[in-house]
């Protein structure tokens, strides 16, 4: 080769991975803040990545995302938030709940914000109205914690004969009392007793789950709460240990295994978000893109764990049921 053309073929060389930076930093740079970890939210993630895509927007082709995980460690989301506003991404999607949320509107008023929460986002702070959030923030409310009392009077329906019902609840949740005040007021006309159990580790749940057979507790609620989504593995198999009776929030819970869930479908959530995400990227404000709230909720029932805990399923719950796992 001759001098001429090897510095010419060096030269390429040399500069072609500039350019792929260069068209690389071009592209609009996404902030990803979820208060779990990686590997249970997979399907959620490739959901996210769906609505991205119906806007118009493909990782790696024209936007570039910056994951962060808390790893069901809340206090790490304000410290992660911060890091990916120092970075200037030009949209955060604060994911896994309430506290991602929180975190993130506390670290900007300027960098736009699309959450999914499952309470109230003006009671949260987060916006002004649901029509007209005005800030800096918009998203998808989920209005889990809501339907905690209709999560257990469902079960009641499923396990007449229970007397005692576990409620298992993640003591780091924003809006956890909210939880709590709701199976509280829902039980006595059940004519239920409550034994409350807090655990927001993987130990604090096998913990909880050891109390929960000592005191011969009848059936199980496990309530909303992004780690116990992220954890569902553990604590289905733990609930088919113990052979007892459980609802859950998502199908994701039943589709493992889990006897029963009630409630919203948290892919459909993320699809939204990924595409109120795209659209921020194209041009729309926080401020004009309306609250998304949930227009039907979810009845599965797992019908192969029911006949594994010896239960019947009750002829006026399997017509409301919107799937039956067999």
């Amino acid at each position: 080769m001759r001098r001429r053309e090897f510095i010419t073929v060096l030269s390429g060389a040399a500069t072609w991975p500039f350019a792929a930076r260069a068209q690389q930093s071009a592209m609009s740079v996404i902030g990803f803040l979820h208060s779990t970890s990686p590997g249970s939210n997979a399907q959620l993630v490739a959901s996210f990545l769906q609505g991205l895509k119906r806007a118009g927007y493909v990782e790696g082709q024209n936007v570039i995302i910056e994951y962060r995980w808390a790893e069901g460690h809340y206090d790490r989301l304000p410290a992660l938030a911060a890091e990916l506003v120092q970075q200037r991404v030009a949209v955060i999607a604060a994911l896994g709940g309430q506290a991602s949320a929180l975190a993130a509107h506390a670290a900007t008023s300027t960098v736009p914000i699309v959450f999914d929460t499952g309470l109230d986002p003006v009671k949260l702070g987060l916006v002004a109205s649901f029509d007209r959030p005005g800030g800096n923030a918009t998203g998808v409310s989920m209005l889990l914690n809501e339907v905690e009392a209709k999560r257990l009077g469902v079960l009641h329906e499923l396990v007449p004969a229970a007397t005692t019902i576990a409620v298992l609840l993640n003591p780091s949740t924003p809006g956890r009392d909210i939880q709590l005040r709701d199976v509280q007021s829902a039980a006595p006309p059940l004519g239920l007793r409550l034994l409350l159990l807090n655990a927001g580790s993987d130990r604090e749940i096998d913990a909880a789950f050891t109390t929960l057979a000592q005191q011969h507790c009848d059936a199980l609620l496990v309530a909303s709460s992004a780690l116990f989504t992220s954890r569902r593995d553990q604590i289905v198999a733990l609930a088919a240990r113990q052979a007892i009776p459980t609802m859950y929030e998502h199908q994701e819970f039943t589709v493992a295994g889990g006897l029963i869930s009630y409630g919203v479908n948290i892919g459909d959530a993320y699809r939204e978000c990924g595409v109120y995400v795209g659209r921020i990227l194209a041009g729309a404000k926080p401020a004009d893109l309306p609250i998304v709230q949930p227009t039907r909720f979810e009845l599965i029932i797992n019908h192969k764990t029911a006949k594994a805990l010896g239960l019947t399923i009750p002829d006026k719950l399997l017509p409301l049921a919107d799937d039956v796992i067999e």
